[in-house]
């Protein structure tokens, strides 16, 4: 019978040789789909600013997620500072854009991993995790040796290589990615990402290969399986029709889905004409008729 974690199922050695194959990729930096080609293992730097060390900004029981991820004890949170994405309206963009938070070893991050656990957290959620990927992988070896034996969460902004993806399959259990636009002149104005919908969809498919839909215990709490978000933006910036339609058509009709309404314009969204205001319970409302009218029927609300 299948354990899980998915990870207590891998040797040593061929989680070793995720490790390995993740570091590789930071030698001419390809961890995502912006592809900056730097020697981050020598110091260099790309767009997401950061280097080879785990970069932490902060971590501890989080009850603010989906039910399904917090349960009764929470989720064991950890935020890695700054993003592979830097979308302008980045609600945690102290974080994200302007890289608060501490430096630290492997080590030290599998000790914040195994005191989550401790602490009775359901899961390891890593938040913003792409650009960090080795060096989470890195820690979470030493955190299997350590006892870990949690659910990691991938929480992550959807724009994913799949080359690194691939190395996460059969150790990321639940997948939470967003689905953040479906239109490239927004993702453009948005993230400097024109290219984010044709990534999204390839690592989505890759996440759902990996990980199915999402399978709870008798507790409701996941177990596996993807949790999807999507922001709905001013103006139906987000495209949120396409967004689903893709889901139902491509990836599950029986994938969760949270339509989120909690948009408010931060950082560079302030004052700005089309992201400079929240949204209205009618733009609210038409987002979850296109939910329905795709026929998504797992779909949540917090």
């Amino acid at each position: 019978m299948r354990r899980y974690p998915s990870y207590l199922n891998l040797t040593p050695s061929e989680l070793q040789q995720r490790v390995d194959g993740a570091y590789e990729m930071l030698s001419q930096c390809r961890l995502c789909p912006r592809d900056c080609g730097v020697d981050r293992l020598s110091g260099q730097r790309g767009y997401c600013k950061t280097g080879h060390r785990p970069f932490v900004a902060s971590w501890g029981p989080h009850y603010g997620e989906e039910r399904p991820i917090r349960g009764s004890h929470g989720s064991g949170t950890i935020f890695f500072s700054n993003c592979n994405l830097g979308c302008i309206f980045c609600q945690n963009w102290e974080i994200s854009h302007e890289g608060e938070g501490h430096e630290t070893s492997e080590q030290d991050l599998a000790e914040i991993m195994l005191k989550l656990q401790r602490q009775g957290c359901h899961n390891i959620n890593l938040v913003t995790p792409t650009h960090q990927m080795p060096m989470i992988l890195k820690a979470l070896s030493i955190a299997i040796e350590g006892g870990l034996n949690v659910p990691v969460v991938y929480n992550c902004g959807g724009y994913e290589s799949v080359e690194a993806l691939r190395l996460l399959d059969g150790i990321v259990d639940i997948y939470m990615p967003d689905l953040k636009f479906t239109d490239d002149s927004v993702s453009s104005m948005c993230a400097e990402a024109p290219d984010y919908f044709v990534r999204a969809k390839e690592a989505l498919k890759e996440m759902h290969r990996q990980v199915g839909d999402l399978v709870l215990d008798t507790n409701g709490v996941v177990l596996r399986g993807i949790l999807l978000r999507h922001l709905v933006l001013p103006a139906d910036l987000a495209g949120t029709e396409a967004a689903m339609d893709f889901v139902a058509n491509h990836i599950s009709k029986r994938t969760y889905v949270n339509i989120m309404a909690q948009y408010y314009p931060c950082y560079k969204a302030r004052g700005d004409e089309r992201l400079g205001r929240t949204i209205t319970n009618e733009e609210y409302s038409k987002a979850l008729d296109y939910l329905i009218k795709a026929g998504i029927n797992r779909a949540i609300e917090d």
